[in-house]
């Protein structure tokens, strides 16, 4: 199967998806460019109040024509049954439409975000008939219920590097939970979103469960937050936008809030590690997938000093061995930065980094391509010191900076981070050391032997400290989106 594809073939959708359907609402005209070659793919409108209070009235007019919340679970399990279904089937269009409007390359939106999302979908619906509630222990003449019920309307916001699947670690859980969602798609990437909306209500998903608004995090973002009937917010993004939703979200009425934030992971490798080929091939990969553009790319390398030139040397070969262009072609190994704004970010920290004492053995410089659009070639840094903004900062690019260390508990001193705690992985053969390490390091998720989150849906996604809290993904992702109720019976 060739996956290469003419973007200009593709059927772009066209404004916000509520209650079941597309609509243009009045708003600020937003111009989407294509990152590979920052052509125009579509244009959107900033839909604001206006868009969120229509979608939360057609969100409340769902819930309670359909009867979701008290529908019988395998009925809601089936309807989402349907729904993954659809998404495999139109795996194609997805992921075309995902790689033309994101970072995302075409070797990797259609069997892995397009298919995984239909896979998260169905891991979810699969949970339907399996949300049940307690019984306490109390005295003979008592009767003590804990039940597990949805929020009612479920807000989401989703970040513009993964927007398919980071929207249905979002959706699918509150959906099967029982809730209706309105979500905000990242103004950068709102196609995709936006079809899959398309999709449920071709699955036959009721009329104002799944609401897709387009616009501005400021205006529409901010909309979702304060909203009074929005019980419940969940968000993927910066560090500093997760701590300006946390206030808004108490200012605004008190709303819990779901946080997966920004990260600066480390990769610990120990000498005996294994062969380096497959190790420098494992690191590279952890930061330049995506160029970089990953919450949980393992930004900083902490090496054994026994074998830090030779891994260091094999990994700039690997920064050399990449072939840029359009997401679109299936020869692309290394993606585009998502718009000029944040490949002007990235350049500036890079400098700013070196002009605070860090040296570059690799990069620091935009990247020519075979075709116009934002590139920035991958970069190593050394002499990055704990005050320097290359250490306390998140790139979100694909810049690494490296360090060396004598013993492990020195290796474990410098992993740790003050600000971030969201992911890491530690590189050897000997398990216990790997155990010893996971125990010690400050972090929601920690890898042994690989980086980056495998094809399972099973374990919960979310970090620690300034990267957040609460989970996404696994049985953590579904409890989100169910709040507790207490219900006491005396008979006596």
């Amino acid at each position: 199967m060739t996956l290469s594809f003419d973007p200009s073939t593709i059927d772009i959708p066209k404004g916000h998806h509520i209650d079941g359907r597309y609509i243009d609402l009045p708003g600020e005209d937003i111009r989407v460019l294509r990152p590979s070659d920052l052509q125009l793919m579509g244009m959107i409108t900033d839909g604001g109040e206006a868009a969120v209070d229509l979608a939360v009235e057609a969100a409340k007019a769902g819930l309670k024509h359909s009867g979701w919340t008290r529908l019988a679970p395998r009925e809601r399990g089936a309807a989402l049954m349907r729904f993954a279904a659809l998404i495999e089937e139109n795996a194609v269009y997805l992921g075309q439409l995902e790689a033309m409007g994101s970072s995302r390359l075409i070797s990797m939106t259609i069997t892995r975000d397009a298919v995984r999302t239909a896979g998260v979908v169905r891991y979810y619906a699969e949970f339907c008939d399996k949300i049940e509630g307690t019984v306490t222990a109390t005295d003979g003449n008592s009767l003590s219920l804990v039940k597990n019920e949805p929020y009612g309307i479920v807000g989401a916001i989703v970040p513009w590097n993964f927007p398919m699947i980071t929207a249905a670690w979002k959706f699918a859980p509150a959906l099967a939970a029982g809730n209706a969602v309105v979500m905000k798609t990242s103004e950068l990437t709102p196609h995709s979103l936006l079809a899959l909306a398309e999709l449920a209500a071709n699955a036959g998903l009721p009329r104002g469960l799944f609401n897709v608004v387009n616009g501005y995090g400021h205006t529409t973002g901010a909309a979702i937050v304060r909203h009074p009937d929005i019980r419940k917010i969940s968000f993927t993004g910066s560090t500093q936008t997760g701590a300006a939703i946390m206030s808004l979200a108490a200012q605004s009425g008190i709303k819990p809030v779901v946080l997966e934030l920004g990260g600066k992971s480390p990769q610990l490798v120990l000498s005996d590690a294994g062969d380096l080929d497959l190790v420098a091939t494992r690191i590279a990969a952890a930061f330049m997938d995506n160029a970089g553009q990953v919450c949980t790319a393992g930004s900083r390398l902490i090496v054994e000093d026994r074998i830090s030139d030779e891994l260091i040397s094999k990994i700039v070969a690997r920064t050399k061995a990449i072939a840029a262009g359009p997401t679109w072609d299936e020869t692309t190994t290394f993606a585009p930065i998502i718009s000029q704004k944040q490949h002007d970010r990235i350049d500036t920290m890079v400098r700013q980094s070196i002009s605070e004492g860090a040296s570059a053995l690799v990069g620091g410089t935009t990247l020519e391509s075979r075709n116009q659009g934002n590139f920035y070639a991958p970069t190593i840094l050394e002499n990055v010191s704990e005050t320097n903004v290359g250490f306390r900062e998140e790139f979100f690019g694909p810049v690494l900076t490296v360090s060396s260390f004598s013993d492990l508990d020195e290796g474990l001193a410098q992993a740790a981070h003050p600000i971030y705690g969201l992911a890491a992985s530690i590189h050897t053969t000997d398990i216990k050391k790997a155990l010893k390490a996971a125990d010690a390091i400050e972090s929601g998720m920690v890898w042994i032997n690989q980086h980056g989150r495998g094809p399972e849906f099973t374990y919960p996604a979310g970090g620690f400290k300034g990267s957040g809290f609460g989970k996404d993904m696994g049985r953590a992702g579904i409890e989100a989106f169910l709040r507790q109720k207490a219900i006491w019976v005396n008979y006596g």
